[in-house]
């Protein structure tokens, strides 16, 4: 090797020059990180369903009819992001189920959902705000399918 190839050489011309990491921008958009969000916190022992009863409600129903998806899918319902350009800040509608401690499930979910956003994003989540919409009682599951299965007929 000469002194003239040398990397740190001055006289040495790179292509493109600089990091490829600032050839460009890269956009994301809400709908991403609403789904990463909204699989994040499911994953949390104690979250039973994401939304309001009512928008579970219709979501179930809109799943189910062919073509019906409508605006927010399964996995993004109960999610809002506002992303910027290097930051977002998420707001999540959750149903806990009974038993568990809401402080403690709120506290796990936001952790999840911080650290998936961050590690797949880049983006600095700034705030997850988290309403607990419903407590899902033991005996509950069998009059929500029943409710659902009626509405579909």
């Amino acid at each position: 090797m000469n002194e003239s190839s040398r990397p740190d050489d001055p006289t040495v011309t790179r292509r493109g020059g600089g990091d490829p990491a600032s050839r460009g921008r890269t956009t994301i958009a809400d709908g991403v990180v609403e789904k990463i969000a909204g699989l994040a916190a499911r994953d949390v022992m104690g979250v039973h369903a994401m939304g309001s009863g009512l928008s579970r409600t219709l979501g179930a129903v809109r799943d189910r009819v062919p073509g019906g998806g409508g605006a927010k899918s399964g996995v993004t319902r109960g999610v809002k992001a506002e992303v910027g350009e290097v930051q977002t800040a998420l707001d999540l509608e959750i149903v806990v189920e009974y038993g568990v401690s809401i402080s403690d499930v709120a506290g796990a979910v936001r952790e999840n959902v911080i650290a998936a956003v961050e590690r797949m994003t880049g983006l600095e989540v700034v705030e997850v705000n988290i309403a607990v919409s419903d407590v899902k009682l033991p005996e509950e599951e069998d009059e929500e399918q029943q409710q659902q299965e009626s509405r579909l007929q």
